[in-house]
């Protein structure tokens, strides 16, 4: 958390300039990468078993075959990719209508409707008494928006040459 407020605590600092703000942002982009990829690390490989259902492990099919399951990704990925840009491209006309600044749309409503699923999900399974699930799906979302999504915006800044920091 502290690699997240670091660049704005030192734009507050007399005398920084913004390359420097830039700067800091970009190596704290690069350590929350790092920690999240060590999190991910840590979850699936070297302590697995504390992560694991506590039900019994049943034997079940396997209903789909690889071939399959890979074709209907890419489908998926194809529908999910033409509904984002008909998303982006509906911003300015929703800006200008309803008078919405075009920074609310974008750090506001589009994460909330981006994670609907999840929040319907957690919510469905708090309903049902599956506190640890609910938790889980909204603690791993959190923890994936914090360390990988914000810093890969930084980095894929750095890469266009278009200047994104970490200073909020």
């Amino acid at each position: 958390s502290l690699s997240v407020c670091l660049p704005t605590m030192f734009k507050g600092v007399a005398g920084s300039t913004e390359e420097e703000v830039l700067m800091i942002s970009r190596v704290c982009s690069i350590f929350l990468m790092a920690v999240y990829g060590l999190f991910l690390f840590f979850q699936l490989k070297t302590h697995s078993d504390l992560f694991a259902d506590e039900e019994d492990e049943e034997a079940h099919e396997e209903n789909l075959s690889p071939t399959l399951s890979i074709i209907l990704l890419f489908c998926c990925t194809l529908v999910v990719a033409a509904c984002s840009d008909s998303l982006v491209d509906s911003i300015e006309d929703v800006s200008t209508n309803y008078g919405l600044p075009k920074a609310f749309i974008g750090t506001i409503l589009l994460p909330i409707v981006g994670n609907a699923a999840e929040h319907a999900t957690a919510v469905t399974c708090a309903y049902k008494g599956m506190m640890d699930l609910a938790l889980g799906v909204a603690v791993g979302s959190c923890t994936q928006i914090a360390l990988f999504v914000v810093p890969c915006a930084v980095m894929f800044g750095w890469v266009f040459d278009q200047p994104m920091n970490l200073a909020f």
